[in-house]
């Protein structure tokens, strides 16, 4: 893909992700329905967080398009390796599990993760926003652009970190409101919820090798080392 059609197509997707969390932000608190709780606002779910960083690295990814010509200096390739940690570690793992488990969920009792009472609050071009074009947005960007992932260890760990940050985030609004943020886990034990969790890292560890192995056969086979910018 040509530096000029890369450049608009990623600042093409940077404000439709713009357009979409600002979307999410205007449903008012007083609309919610009662299963629904106020305590960390829309920033308690998974598909809002990702929301905000598909933005920040698609911006990134613009700011990295439009630097290509000076590459050389420091403070660029910085940026370009930022963008690629960000794909590889966040940007593709987590969109990619957004869409699988909001859709095998919504599939298999849509009240454990999107009650119906949200259908009157959130429009369906919203919800498809949030949990649908998240994926194919994801898997036309290894198309569209080679990324140099990191050494395996060091992007496991780093994965590994932000999982476990936001389920930290996750058992501490329920220390504090005593309720779930997904409905999903009131029907678990302890020993479930546990299972869960671990069940959940492994997909997620899953879905990075498969990113990196589809960059690695697009990519590394036939495109010489310059194409990683």
């Amino acid at each position: 893909m040509a530096i000029a059609t890369l450049a608009l197509y990623h600042s093409l997707v940077f404000v439709w992700y713009i357009f979409v969390t600002y979307s999410i932000s205007l449903v008012r608190a007083e609309d919610r329905p009662s299963e629904v709780f106020l305590y960390g606002r829309q920033w308690k779910y998974l598909t809002v967080l990702n929301l905000v960083l598909q933005a920040v690295f698609y911006g990134i990814s613009f700011l990295a398009d439009v630097l290509r010509p000076i590459k050389k200096l420091p403070s660029v390739k910085y940026i370009i390796s930022c963008r690629d940690l960000l794909f590889s570690v966040l940007a593709f793992p987590v969109a990619t599990f957004v869409f699988m488990s909001f859709w095998v969920l919504y599939t298999y009792n849509r009240e454990l993760v999107y009650p119906k009472s949200l259908d009157g609050i959130i429009p369906m071009w919203l919800n498809h926003a949030m949990h649908t074009i998240v994926l194919p947005l994801a898997l036309l960007e290894i198309f569209a652009t080679p990324h140099r992932y990191p050494p395996k260890k060091k992007g496991l760990i780093l994965l590994g970190f932000v999982s476990v940050a936001y389920l930290s985030w996750v058992l501490w609004i329920y220390s504090v409101t005593g309720e779930w943020v997904y409905p999903l886990f009131t029907f678990f034990s302890p020993v479930g919820l546990a299972a869960f969790f671990c069940s959940s890292l492994v997909l997620i560890v899953w879905i990075y090798n498969t990113g990196e192995f589809l960059n690695r056969m697009i990519w590394v086979g036939g495109m010489s080392q310059d194409m990683y910018f």
